[in-house]
């Protein structure tokens, strides 16, 4: 059985030889550029490159030697490394003096001794402060929202041609030349997007308030989004088996916005999107949500949602053998493997092996579970324990073990 046919089965929740192993599938299953630059490090590997392709959290791209070290069967559409067009780069030096490469259409400068990219129009659109070691987004556009003509005037992101060609050239090469299975990011936020462009406080505020035409915003999205998801299914709907999704729903203690709240504003349009994909392709939803978000897994399970990720069971109520009891037959879980706050970061490596040979046992029983560490692993995590859980997951992924 190959990578793909693998991951194929498990989404159809039938028991395959193997759990599927993801690392780099999405930008939230994968590794920063730091972490990653002590990885290559510690295993004296000095050839190949450290790409930065997602410059605002500084994730590193996959590369085929560490696919192939931790039998990864799950790849992003756009992983320069296995598919073709790797596009063009420059140099860019990490916080620790390391040299890499970032998209040479991201141009960092340093202001007042902080990094900052500007958006397409000239403004700051994100900063990188001194002592950070990451990219954050600031200065919404539409903070000072003040009506409809607002919301329509705003440089709304559709897809072009070139870019559309690319995505379809990518996709097609990979499922032709590569057994993987293929992993096209989206978006669709529904709550991150407005949250991006008015302003965390301000949306959130607008959300609960029903002020300063958040109905329109959001309607503007879904109107987006529906023209974009049509022509990017059209372009790689045939070669792609995921389409990610994505919006932060969960702090660790709770949801950050309650389930009727969820189910006035935000479902209906969620349930739009994924709809639209199931109902026009054979693309499994996969939904991207952080923290504490149980009191909503029925409720995303009814508009569409198919696979959730990250699965942060060190988050209040998102127990793992609570969410495989009640959610396992009709969700995939991907991720869980792995606590990224608390055993990967500080266990030991025996620790490491023990929880991820537990969370096999969980998540693995009856099929359904793709393994992943819960979310990107982050600079500080030893190599020697990212090592130690891409060996239990290898050893421990069999559906003999898991069912003995």
């Amino acid at each position: 059985m190959n990578s793909r046919e693998r991951v194929l089965k498990t989404l159809n929740h039938q028991i395959p030889d193997k759990v599927p192993i993801d690392f780099g599938g999405m930008r939230s299953t994968g590794i920063t550029a730091l972490a990653y630059s002590e990885l290559k490090k510690y295993l004296g590997l000095n050839t190949g490159e450290i790409r930065v392709y997602d410059a605002f959290q500084q994730l590193a791209d996959i590369e085929k030697y560490f696919l192939d070290l931790f039998e990864v069967d799950v790849v992003d559409m756009m992983n320069s490394f296995v598919g073709i067009e790797p596009g063009e780069w420059k140099e860019w030096i990490l916080k620790n003096g390391v040299k890499a490469l970032i998209p040479s259409n991201i141009n960092p400068e340093k202001i007042n001794g902080k990094y900052v990219i500007r958006d397409n129009t000239g403004r700051i659109a994100m900063e990188m402060p001194e002592n950070s070691l990451y990219f954050d987004v600031v200065n919404p556009p539409l903070e000072n929202l003040k009506s409809v003509k607002d919301i329509e005037n705003y440089n709304w992101k559709y897809f072009t041609d070139e870019e559309l060609k690319l995505y379809e050239r990518k996709a097609k090469y990979l499922f032709e030349n590569t057994n993987y299975a293929i992993m096209a990011g989206f978006g669709g936020n529904m709550l991150e997007g407005p949250q991006e462009i008015r302003g965390w406080i301000n949306f959130m505020t607008d959300l609960a308030l029903g002020e300063n035409f958040v109905d329109e915003l959001l309607d503007k999205f879904v109107e987006v989004y529906l023209q974009n998801l049509k022509l990017f299914l059209q372009a790689v709907g045939k070669y792609i088996q995921l389409i990610q999704m994505g919006d932060d729903m969960g702090t660790q203690a709770g949801p950050i916005l309650s389930p009727d709240l969820y189910r006035d504003k935000i479902k209906p349009r969620h349930k739009k999107l994924y709809s639209y994909i199931r109902e026009n392709s054979n693309v499994y939803v996969f939904l991207h949500s952080c923290g504490s978000i149980y009191q909503l897994i029925p409720d995303l399970i009814d508009a569409g949602v198919q696979v959730l990720n990250p699965v942060q069971t060190t988050a209040k109520d998102m127990d793992p053998i609570k969410l495989k009891n009640e959610f396992g037959d009709k969700l995939t879980f991907w991720g869980g493997g792995s606590e990224t706050q608390t055993i990967l970061l500080k266990g030991s490596t025996e620790e490491v092996d023990k929880q991820v040979k537990e969370r096999m046992k969980i998540f693995g029983q009856g099929g359904g579970y793709v393994f992943c560490q819960i979310h990107n692993i982050q600079y500080g995590v030893p190599p020697q324990n990212i090592i130690a859980m891409f060996n239990a997951a290898k050893k421990y992924r069999d559906y003999s073990f898991i069912n003995s």
